[in-house]
């Protein structure tokens, strides 16, 4: 009898980092957080952190951040090219000075 493996379908998570650094728009910076939840959820993201005041151990913190979960970064990318998520992004654009950043998770332990 022969054993066969069975593919390694184990995704690695990844993670976006959102930190506001300048509100420029109080209005359109309430909106993006009104449209882009309902788009990190369609696309299978998680917030981990939502809303949080950022305390820097060096540098200058922002004023807001949020981390969300992925499950890996080709829907991470895939969300950030959407079109369901381009309004919100094009809102963002004018509404606030932010620095997005998006980072590999480390893969599960076997």
């Amino acid at each position: 009898m022969s054993e066969t493996t069975a593919p390694n379908t184990t995704r690695t998570p990844a993670y976006s980092i959102t930190e506001v650094l300048q509100v420029l728009d109080p209005a359109g910076a309430q909106r993006y957080a009104e449209l882009t939840p309902a788009t990190v959820e369609k696309f299978g993201g998680r917030f981990v952190v939502l809303g949080a005041s950022p305390t820097a151990a060096e540098g200058e913190a922002g004023i807001v951040a949020a981390v969300v979960q992925w499950p890996d970064m080709e829907t991470l990318q895939a969300w950030y090219d959407s079109a369901e998520y381009a309004p919100a992004r094009e809102i963002a654009a004018t509404a606030m000075r932010r620095r997005l950043i998006f980072l590999p998770g480390t893969a599960p332990a076997a």
